[in-house]
């Protein structure tokens, strides 16, 4: 059997076991990571209407608030905040959603039984497969990728609720069809959605290239801060919590800012650094492909993709700068 093979039979026995897992339990809690993005939301959304398909019974949860720009993506329920609604129960039977290791969902790991049963659906390669039952694909564009596949698994008929949330999730983590994972099947999904009826210029539009005002103003500050080390091959901007007070800014607004130092010619790495709270620093990588920024993240507490990744800093903002400039600046020596 080639290595092909192996992992297609071993990925067919992760769906069924996910199958399983869902088909035996009832009562879930689903959860995505902290700060969601696209894929995070989405998927959360298409795992509930999953488990609607199936009269399953459910709670989504955060431990913030889904960002507002994803607030078409329609659900039987809404997504609990649980910094402002958290759950006075605990419960036995967990499906984690887009989270590379535990720690990722936050908070939301209090409302966990002692005898807790998790089912791990992820696409990150950092992914350290926590949970009784795992379904992890790490060629996955997006973990709404799997989610399709689980569906399909399933006998599920998808409609275009369902379908606006696998196009949404793909056109995110897919930097809207344009980044190096967006495979074959991943347009074969993406065109299947719109078969559908899901309007793919439209949630485009909204998703990717509308900005609010506080985005763009703090954009020109954050620009202000651009700076380059390693023969301009490392480049980043800064963002402190005055920036986002003078600006009126909420963590909404920081989506996509990484992007601006990594696009500069000639840059390998791009970050973002961004002060999250006194003493506690969020770093966002993205490479060009010649370094795995997902290494750099992981050895410090984060994880995610060979070419996007994150992880968090104790320190000041100066103190996080220079600490990531180092580390990345050992990877491009």
């Amino acid at each position: 059997m080639n290595i092909g093979m192996k992992h297609a039979t071993e990925y067919c026995q992760q769906l069924a076991a996910a199958a399983a897992f869902i088909e035996q339990h009832d009562d879930f809690l689903v959860v995505s990571h902290i700060q969601p993005d696209g894929d995070a939301a989405s998927s959360t959304y298409a795992t509930g209407w999953i488990l609607s398909q199936l009269g399953k019974s459910f709670t989504m949860i955060n431990e913030g608030a889904i960002p507002s720009k994803f607030s078409y993506l329609a659900g039987s329920k809404q997504i609990l905040d649980y910094s402002e609604q958290a759950p006075n129960r605990l419960y036995q039977t967990i499906i984690s959603i887009d989270c590379a290791d535990f720690s990722r969902m936050g908070r939301i790991s209090t409302l966990f039984d002692e005898q807790v049963n998790l089912l791990n659906i992820d696409h990150h390669p950092t992914n350290d497969e926590f949970g009784s039952c795992h379904l992890i694909k790490h060629d996955a564009a997006a973990t709404v990728q799997i989610l399709f596949d689980l569906a399909l698994y399933m006998k599920l008929q998808p409609d275009i609720l369902f379908g606006e949330c696998i196009y949404t999730g793909l056109l995110t983590d897919t930097g809207g069809f344009r980044y190096s994972n967006t495979s074959s099947e991943v347009m074969k999904i993406g065109a299947s959605m719109l078969e559908l009826g899901v309007k793919g210029a439209e949630i485009a539009e909204h998703v990717l290239e509308r900005m609010t005002y506080a985005q763009i103003v703090l954009l020109q500050k954050a620009l202000s801060t651009l700076s380059f080390a390693y023969d301009r091959k490392l480049a980043w901007l800064a963002v402190s919590l005055e920036d986002l007070e003078l600006t009126g800014a909420s963590s909404d607004d920081l989506d996509g800012l990484v992007n601006y130092p990594r696009n500069v010619e000639g840059v390998e790495v791009g970050m973002l650094i961004k002060e999250k709270a006194a003493g506690v620093i969020k770093v966002s990588l993205r490479s060009s492909g010649l370094v795995d920024v997902a290494a750099i993240a992981q050895s410090l507490g984060g994880g995610g993709h060979v070419r996007a990744s994150g992880c968090t800093i104790h320190g000041t903002l100066d103190e996080a700068i220079a600490r990531m400039v180092q580390e990345v600046g050992d990877k491009l020596k």
